[in-house]
């Protein structure tokens, strides 16, 4: 957001269209995403800020950087900060939906997870095989990152119903550069804050952050009473006030602020090799502060815990899609009768690949009391499994479909091994549908359960009102 919203100032201020060229040429391009293309009458692009220890071009921060930014030393790709951005094709409004991190989904070739481990993780696997198959460790590196971005994109669209048509990335390195670039943002509070993880160390009121400041305002999430949701109105507020400031003051009508900035994006962002930024500026002329509005989808329970123990989000995807859809003014048709099964016609094995005794021969059970065939019963031999799934010949098979659907909503993943008449069902320790302890209170396509706490959507942030809005 700071990178495009920069640009976007130098072409409203009237500043040379060849400056702003010059900016947008030192920005790293990736390619071969499998973008949308902008086909359904909006550019809809994914903006990602990733919890990275190197630049955009893949080489390691300094110490005094890592240092300054107060992140740690653990070695990943999480993306700690994940926005779907849509302009309509006339360019006279833009909408930014958040989505929390800890959003528990679907990952394609994982199963469930949380959203912001989809890069990093898929990175990582296809980082191993490609090294395992003697790719040098520059290519392995370069096709895993691309990977680790195709799978967070995939999982996004697949979440929200809106297909992604441009990828935008910054890292954390980047986030504080061109905070300072700007002489930095109008903040907030109404409480002060000492919280040791994030650096987090203001007072209540009114302030101006410098980018390593921001940084620690727009990281905490522990000490505050919603967690990763109040960092997301964080987030929130400061892109705001930051495109407020920047759509009310000609500060980067300097040449000494665009050089500051573009040796900031140069280092530090990455866009889709095929977004013709210029192009997309020109729709924009017309946007004015008050057009900005930053929303966040719906979440139908901050405090889940899977089996296994691990803190997550529960969102409901068809929740997610229809609230998006009512955000950018689509009609979503309602769905089609699911197609009918003759769950006798289905034979399904269950195996087990976590450490709960009797899980296997419970789930099957339960599945045979539903009418469907039972297979093979026992302990999985394919190696570690960190999600549970089932595994179909046609991962688009209506059968497939209804086993997921009665286990809670797994995922369904292609196995070519298996005959089109019989499915697979591989539970890890995450499994708490029926036949588990659980009872299927995680079920991901039913209501939460008794104890849950849902956050409903809140009024939306919008980037045109006077002075940053006071936050917890």
């Amino acid at each position: 957001m700071l990178a495009v919203s920069a640009v976007l100032v130098l072409a409203l201020t009237g500043f040379a269209w060849r400056s702003v060229d010059n900016l947008i040429a030192n920005i790293d391009r990736i390619a071969g995403l499998g973008l949308g293309g902008a086909r359904d009458g909006a550019v809809d692009i994914l903006l990602v800020g990733i919890d990275s220890r190197t630049d955009a071009h893949g080489n390691p921060l300094t110490m005094a950087e890592r240092a300054m930014l107060h992140a740690g030393d653990e070695v990943g790709t999480n993306t700690d900060t994940i926005v779907l951005i849509r302009v309509p094709n006339d360019g006279r409004s833009a909408t930014a939906i958040s989505i929390p991190r800890d959003s528990y989904v679907d990952i394609a070739g994982q199963g469930k997870a949380k959203i912001n481990s989809a890069y990093g993780s898929t990175k990582e696997t296809e980082r191993s095989k490609l090294l395992a198959k003697g790719t040098s460790a520059a290519d392995a590196e370069r096709e895993s990152t691309k990977a680790g971005r195709q799978a967070l994109i995939k999982s996004v669209a697949s979440l929200t119903g809106i297909t992604v048509d441009h990828y935008a990335e910054v890292s954390l390195l980047g986030f504080v550069l061109l905070t300072d670039a700007v002489g930095g943002v109008e903040v907030c509070l109404n409480n002060a804050v000492d919280e040791w993880m994030s650096g987090a160390d203001f007072t209540a009121g009114q302030q101006r952050l410098d980018g390593r400041q921001a940084l620690s305002f727009v990281r905490q999430r522990h000490g505050l009473q919603r967690g990763d949701i109040d960092r997301i109105v964080r987030q929130q507020v400061f892109m705001a006030q930051l495109v407020s400031q920047l759509l009310n003051a000609k500060i980067l009508a300097n040449p000494g602020k665009l050089s500051e900035i573009s040796e900031a994006v140069g280092r530090t962002v990455v866009l889709d090799e095929d977004w013709d930024v210029l192009a997309f500026l020109q729709q924009l002329q017309d946007l004015s502060g008050g057009e900005v509005e930053f929303e966040t989808i719906p979440v139908a329970d901050l405090n889940a815990m899977t089996s296994a123990g691990e803190s997550v989000v529960k969102v409901d995807p068809k929740t997610v899609q229809d609230y998006v859809a009512g955000l950018v003014g689509e009609k979503r048709e309602p769905a089609g009768e699911e197609p009918k099964v003759d769950p006798s016609t289905l034979t399904v094995s269950v195996f087990n690949a976590g450490g709960t005794a009797g899980l296997a021969a419970a789930v099957s059970g339960a599945l045979t009391s539903k009418g469907f065939t039972e297979g093979l019963v026992g302990n999985y031999s394919g190696g570690s499994v960190s999600s549970s799934r089932v595994l179909a010949a046609d991962p688009d098979d209506p059968k497939a479909a209804a086993v997921a659907k009665v286990l809670g909503g797994l995922t369904v993943i292609a196995d070519s091994s298996l005959s089109a008449d019989s499915v697979s069902v591989v539970l890890a320790g995450d499994y708490s549908g029926p036949g588990s302890a659980a009872g299927g209170l995680f079920d991901f396509g039913q209501t939460s359960s008794p104890t849950a706490t849902p956050i409903p959507p809140a009024p939306p942030i919008d980037a045109g009102q006077n002075g940053p809005k006071c936050v917890n």
